[in-house]
């Protein structure tokens, strides 16, 4: 069980703290309620663009690590499709260092060209190294507007086309701030060694000065019912052929999301998984294949992939991996193979506990999603998934209508 306590200043800024004495350090996570699927088509890859200029010094403070560097303090960023989120981890007497550092940058970040500049060419490098440069390094640069053809999934969180950064002005930046970098789109949690009130006086002290912004309302398009497969294939200079099939799949807040994570963990999590066995393990037609979701806010992804073994048709190998998909279409999964996934699933949530700073992340993508105690609540909602549960959603998810494949061969 991880108590916590929340309030929300007069600026919309909701404030979660969870007391744990029993570490020395305190972590500050501000989950911002913006993602790549929040940007304009035309304007690609900007979330993930503010993850670094974040970090490029605010209004009073040129420099944002080396003040925290000084009191002990570690830092950093992640941005998905659905959130950006920024974090720090330091000893707990230091604590006001975060909310001065974090509260500056909030209330006034620092538009400097240069800043703007020098973080374009390292995202425009990030582009290069990890999606052009690397074997199947583009694979969701192709599968995601293949897969998507409304919803603003359909692009990575670099962004659709690198030209959008590149053509970055300094306004876009601005605007793209002022909308969504604000106390009333942002939950701010602490956790470790803290006390409630002593938040309560330093959330007032930085951030509650911070004014409120006009309130962002998503209003997305709906990707509508995927009615017929969809194929690509690419060519390219890579190590081996690899298959791609992925499949629309419920939101994150579905009832039927955590049956279908189970799904793909039965399918593909470990080397105990019907793909691995019968694929890698028994026919030896794949040199590995796994199955995962992309864990989406909206309408996500259940995925499946391999690596064709050389020698080994690409017809052959998708042959195979059909008929393992549609088996577990057929027949309802033993009890023991539904535990075994469940037990996975428990030992990764009580790994996620350990760290303070895991429960900080944990407690505001839970407030994120409407109840912060969702993350005393998934637990018991992973036990309590049956196999008739498990035999339903593999029906209503794993439909070849609804199935786009990508075939990555080799020149």
């Amino acid at each position: 069980m991880i108590d916590f306590q929340h309030f929300t200043l007069e600026n919309g800024l909701k404030v979660y703290v969870h007391e744990d004495h029993s570490v020395p350090t305190a972590a500050m996570n501000i989950l911002y309620n913006v993602g790549s699927r929040d940007e304009n088509p035309e304007k690609t890859g900007f979330a993930h663009l503010f993850e670094h200029l974040m970090f490029g010094g605010s209004k009073n403070i040129p420099e944002y690590d080396k003040p925290l560097q000084k009191v002990g303090g570690e830092n950093n960023a992640f941005t998905s499709p659905d959130i950006t989120n920024y974090y720090l981890t330091l000893p707990a007497q230091n604590l006001e260092t975060a909310f001065w550092l974090e509260s500056d940058r909030m209330m006034s970040l620092n538009f400097n060209p240069e800043v703007l500049e020098v973080q374009r060419k390292v995202v425009i490098e990030e582009f290069k190294q990890r999606y052009l440069n690397q074997p199947y390094g583009d694979v969701w640069l192709k599968l995601r507007p293949l897969a998507y053809q409304v919803h603003p999934y359909q692009w990575a969180t670099i962004g659709k086309d690198i030209s959008h950064i590149e053509d970055a002005t300094m306004e876009d930046v601005k605007s793209f701030f002022y909308k969504y970098y604000l106390p009333n789109n942002a939950i701010m949690v602490l956790a470790g060694n803290v006390k409630t009130d002593d938040i309560k006086k330093l959330s007032e002290k930085w951030f509650a000065p911070i004014p409120a912004g006009e309130q962002y309302v998503r209003n997305l398009p709906k990707e509508p019912k995927q009615t017929e497969a969809r194929f690509m294939e690419i060519q390219a200079d890579v190590p081996a052929n690899m298959i791609y099939k992925v499949f629309k799949m419920s939101d994150k807040q579905s009832p039927q999301y955590l049956p279908t994570d189970l799904l793909s963990d039965i399918l593909g999590r470990s080397k105990s998984s019907r793909l691995h066995q019968k694929l890698v393990q028994e026919s030896q037609l794949f040199a590995a294949a796994n199955a995962y979701i992309t864990g989406s806010m909206d309408e996500g992804l259940f995925c499946v992939s391999g690596k064709v073994k050389e020698g080994v048709s690409i017809a052959d190998a998708e042959n195979a991996m059909s008929e393992v998909i549609a088996e577990i279409k057929q027949e309802r999964v033993s009890e023991e193979e539904l535990q075994k996934v469940k037990n996975q699933a428990e030992s990764t949530l009580i790994l996620g506990e350990i760290e303070v700073l895991s429960r900080a992340m944990n407690l505001a993508y839970c407030a994120l999603l409407g109840d912060a105690n969702l993350i005393n609540e998934e637990s018991a909602k992973i036990q309590a998934i049956t196999k008739e549960e498990l035999f339903k959603v593999a029906n209503e998810v794993l439909s070849p209508e609804s199935c786009t494949t990508l075939h990555y061969k080799m020149n």
